[in-house]
């Protein structure tokens, strides 16, 4: 969650259109997780992934989350009638794009780096694909 917000229950991000036009490149560490498709991606599905890259790299070398969940989507009760103004915010999502690099590793082998992304990929309703830095 979000230290300040500027609205507490702002639009529904577009992830719709368009691919990433910046931090599409890969630009701390040696490997990324580049996303392939659009998707809303929770502060929990970005935890449990990041979660992953720490285990089985056994805390070993860095790692970086180059998303952030700004935006907060709200959602009304079930048996509410139409009415009464919008939802409470529920969760809170990072819009991915096409292109966008979601996380980094750097500090460890090639062959475990690869596998510790391809582990946290399986967390994100994103298809994904792992980059090395040009």
């Amino acid at each position: 969650m979000p230290k300040k917000l500027a609205h507490r229950k702002p639009h529904r991000p577009d992830v719709t259109d368009g691919v990433a036009t910046s931090g599409n490149y890969v630009a701390f560490g040696s490997f990324g997780l580049k996303a392939v498709t659009a998707a809303w991606v929770s502060a929990q599905q970005l935890e449990a992934a990041r979660r992953v890259l720490a285990k089985y790299t056994h805390r070993g070398g860095k790692t970086w989350i180059r998303v952030f969940p700004h935006s907060a989507i709200t959602a009304k009760g079930s048996q509410t009638t139409m009415g009464g103004g919008k939802g409470a915010p529920e969760k809170y999502i990072a819009a991915v794009r096409p292109g966008n690099i979601i996380f980094e590793i750097d500090g460890v082998p090639e062959t475990e780096a690869r596998q510790a992304l391809t582990l946290a990929a399986y967390k994100l309703p994103v298809k994904a694909k792992i980059v090395k830095k040009q």
